[in-house]
């Protein structure tokens, strides 16, 4: 059995594999191409599968043609938070209302390249690290301008180890420990 007829004349580039997939994928419809292309139904959704094709259903054609402009700017959207923000696809999918999945289709047609998971912890914990570092660079700013400890973990709402341990982070020089008054106060004294 001859999955594919020879083509004839009309349809030899119409009706190729990748010509198929492109239009489909374009927008148009099993059916419009069936019509464009003078094939069988079955013969263009073979030509489809063996382009490797990704399938879609009726209700995600219908969003494609409502609004690509809008399709494409919420592409790009989900990939700058993917990206740049370190969301996962379940975000993603939260965010566009969209299934995980589509979500993933969304963020592959705005030329973005899917994450492991491993992947998405190391870059959200340099993120927060990036975040903790600006934190003890803050608050060692702060310190050596002559608060004490403890009036930045009431600020921050932080224990005194915690800002203690930030300080440290920052490589603050801290004042001597029987000082328990802020700098200010310490200069006043006879």
């Amino acid at each position: 059995m001859n999955p594919h007829p020879p083509a004839t004349s009309g349809t030899s580039e119409a009706g190729t594999p990748q010509s198929l997939r492109k239009q489909y994928e374009s927008g148009a419809t099993v059916d419009e191409l069936v019509t464009s292309s003078g094939l069988s139904y079955g013969t263009v959704l073979n030509r489809l599968h063996d382009a490797g094709t990704v399938m879609r259903a009726s209700w995600q054609t219908r969003r494609m043609r409502q609004n690509p402009q809008a399709r494409r700017r919420l592409a790009a959207h989900l990939r700058t938070l993917y990206e740049q923000h370190g969301a996962t696809l379940t975000e993603l999918a939260a965010s566009a209302g969209e299934t995980r999945r589509a979500a993933r289709r969304l963020l592959i047609e705005a030329g973005g390249t899917v994450r492991t998971t491993q992947q998405t912890l190391r870059m959200r914990a340099a993120a927060r690290a990036a975040e903790r570092q600006k934190l003890a660079m803050s608050l060692r700013a702060r310190y050596e301008a002559g608060a004490t400890v403890p009036e930045l973990a009431k600020e921050c709402n932080y224990s005194v180890a915690t800002v203690y341990r930030l300080l440290h982070q920052a490589g603050t020089r801290m004042r001597p420990q029987h000082n328990h008054g802020s700098a200010r106060d310490m200069r006043k004294r006879p």
